[in-house]
């Protein structure tokens, strides 16, 4: 048999385990975005609609208050914010339809 402690150590480390592979996902956007400076093929509005959905999961997470959704979607919402600064700093070396 299980105890509820056991189901809950699981439940976070499940929460985890998604939280650090979801969020690593953007990372070689933005790891491509600083060795190339190029930002044609990043699209402007799935990273505002990405930045969107971290802050409803964020904000959902604090309600709940449920940790690993709170640092996922917190880190998430700062890895956005990198890909959006480095979109616009890097517009210039794109062509001029870029910004769609």
């Amino acid at each position: 048999m299980t105890s509820i402690g056991e189901i809950e150590l699981l439940t976070n480390a499940v929460g985890f385990t998604a939280a650090i592979v979801g969020t690593s996902m953007m990372l070689p956007q933005v790891a491509r975005l600083i060795r190339t400076k190029k930002a044609t093929d990043l699209s402007l509005g799935m990273t505002i609609g990405y930045s969107a959905n971290c802050i409803l999961w964020l904000t959902y997470g604090c309600l709940r208050k449920d940790i690993p959704m709170e640092l996922a979607n917190a880190i998430g919402f700062g890895i956005a914010m990198t890909q959006l600064t480095l979109k616009i700093r890097h517009t210039h070396n794109s062509p001029p339809d870029a910004l769609r």
